[in-house]
Formats: C-alpha cells, structure tokens, sequence
C-alpha cells in the first residue's frame, strides 16, 4: 500500500484523548454499568492494554497489578474466568494468555493446566465447547488454537480433525459462520481464517473468492459491515481488514475512506470510539478502532499482528509469526 500521511485526512487521532480514556477505564467503579460488565472484566483489561500498547504508551497501565489480576481469574479447572471467582470460558482464557503474554509475564501461570482445560473442550468432531457446558461456536476453535499456539502446544489437540471442522463451516460465498451451515459472517470469517493461520492450512481457503466477499463489506461511507444489509460498525475494521491482510487482499478496499470513517467514531473531547459517529464509545470498539488504522498503515501506531490481534513485538517475542497466504 502507499505511505499514509496525517495531512491527507480531515480528522486526526486524537491520541492524547484516548490514552486519558484507556487509562481512567477502571476510574468508574461508584457507575452501576461498572459492575454490570464484571463478567467481561477480563476482555476488557485485553481490549485496553492492547489499545495502549498500539498507541505506543503501555506504560499507563501497571503490568504487575494487571497480571496479579489475571492470575486470581485463574480458576482450579486451568481456565479462566471473566473476573475473579466467575466460571471459566475459552474467551477469557484467551484474553488472560494474550494480556500475560503482552505483559511478559508468561511464566507465571501454571500453563499445564490452561492446556489440560483447553484440550479437554475439543469435541469428538474437531470442535470445541466454549466451556463445560457444550455450546460449539467456530470462535472456540480459534480460541482454543490460538491459546495453544502461544504456550507452544498444538500438540495437546487434534489438529487435523480441527482444520477438517472448520472446513465444514466454510460456505459457498467463500465464508465461514460459526457452525456448520450458518451464514458467513466477518467475525467468523476471522476466526477460521485465523486459526487456519495459526495450524499453517491456510490452503483451505479460497483467497480470491473469500477476498472478494470481504471486499463487498464496504460501503458507500467507507465504514465496513459483517454480513450484506447491515450497518457499517468500526469494529469490522479489524474482522475484515485482519481476514484481508491475512490473505494478502488488503489492497481491494479503499484504505482512505476507511480511514475516514475509523477517524469519524472517536469522541473527540472524551477520547474513545464507538460504533459509527455520535454514538457513545467503549473500550471494544476503541480497540478495534486503533487496530484497524495500524492495520492501514496510519502513522505513529505500533504494527499489530492480524492473526493474533496482539503486537508485533509480542508475538516475535514468543517466535510463533504465521505466514500469510502469500507465503503458502
């Protein structure tokens, strides 16, 4: 792609703004909307420090407090939950391995037994339950691929029978939904595109087809959606954009108009981004808002890793870089 430069948009990152923001999420503790994300607590703390770190000031957050934090969510299955004392999931044992990881801090959990939970989640079939309870979703697989891929044990699970799951939930429009026969759909996309990456099979998917599905998600405003019909949302700035990059087609959509959009969410007097412009922000979309512009190229950002939604440094720092499907 060509040079980006700051002088080509009419908005700027407002950089500033949203460290401030990232930094005073966990200020709001007397809000009842404070308590009632608990159960997401986890995710949260992985959608901010991976914001500041991409925004290349990590050191507003104090990774000591944050890991001691994500080892009391720890529970006596191996998995972690959403806060401490919650249930485990595969969600937020992913989110706990890639803030350790970030932090550096890896080796102070007991990761014999994170692969225990997860390797036990995988189903007869190549699939993984989200948690105990059995629901199957194709973000599992990523999850679970993913978490193992960072501890270096891929080989705690079924790999080929996982590929050949995932191969069962690609459609005809070159997508994946989030089991088989479901409709295809830009996170999903992500997530087998993805894990595929991760287990290097990225010899499953139709590059050209695919690219083309995910190159239709843009609309007339620049923003991106997750499926036809749908309004345009920034968070799909990472599903699409990562998916395109991945499979080397990140250059059939139109990056300045993109851009544009990503740059029009951010609340420009209380830092953050939401969904679409003048809606309220939140630390999620403000990820996947800063992630999306790095993805493109905007100046002054740390690069982020399509694959693992994590920084580049992090995951050479664990030496598990993927190749994309040009390198196939």
């Amino acid at each position: 792609m060509s040079e980006i430069k700051v002088e080509q948009f009419p908005v700027k990152l407002e950089t500033e703004k949203h460290l401030k923001y990232l930094k005073e999420l966990n200020n709001h503790q007397d809000e009842l909307e404070y308590w009632l994300t608990e159960a997401l607590r986890l995710n949260g703390i992985y959608w901010g420090v991976t914001a500041a770190c991409i925004l290349k000031h990590p050191e507003i957050y104090d990774f000591k407090e944050m890991t001691k934090f994500i080892l009391s969510c720890q529970n006596e299955d191996g998995g972690f939950g959403g806060c401490t004392d919650h249930d485990s999931h595969l969600l937020y044992t992913l989110s706990a391995i890639q803030v350790l990881v970030i932090c550096d801090t890896l080796s102070e959990v007991d990761k014999d037994k994170v692969v225990e939970y997860v390797s036990k989640l995988q189903n007869p079939d190549g699939s993984f339950s989200g948690d105990e309870w059995g629901e199957v979703d194709t973000r599992f697989s990523y999850c679970a691929l993913s978490c193992l891929k960072m501890l270096h044990r891929l080989d705690a699970v079924d790999v080929p029978k996982a590929v050949e799951y995932i191969k069962k939930c690609m459609n005809f429009d070159g997508g994946f939904g989030s089991i088989e026969s479901a409709e295809s759909h830009s996170g999903q996309i992500f997530c087998c595109v993805g894990a595929l990456a991760i287990v290097d099979r990225l010899d499953v998917v139709d590059a050209d087809k695919l690219g083309w599905w995910l190159a239709e998600r843009q609309l007339p405003n620049g923003g991106l959606n997750g499926r036809p019909e749908k309004l345009e949302d920034v968070c799909y700035s990472w599903w699409v954009l990562s998916s395109l990059s991945i499979i080397d087609r990140i250059h059939w959509i139109n990056k300045e108009k993109l851009i544009n959009f990503i740059l029009s969410c951010q609340d420009a007097d209380t830092g953050g981004f939401s969904d679409r412009p003048g809606d309220m922000v939140d630390v999620f979309h403000t990820l996947f808002g800063v992630t999306g512009l790095s993805l493109l190229g905007y100046p002054n950002l740390d690069k982020i890793d399509p694959v693992y939604c994590m920084p580049v440094s992090a995951i050479e720092r664990l030496n598990i870089k993927t190749r994309t499907y040009n390198q196939i």
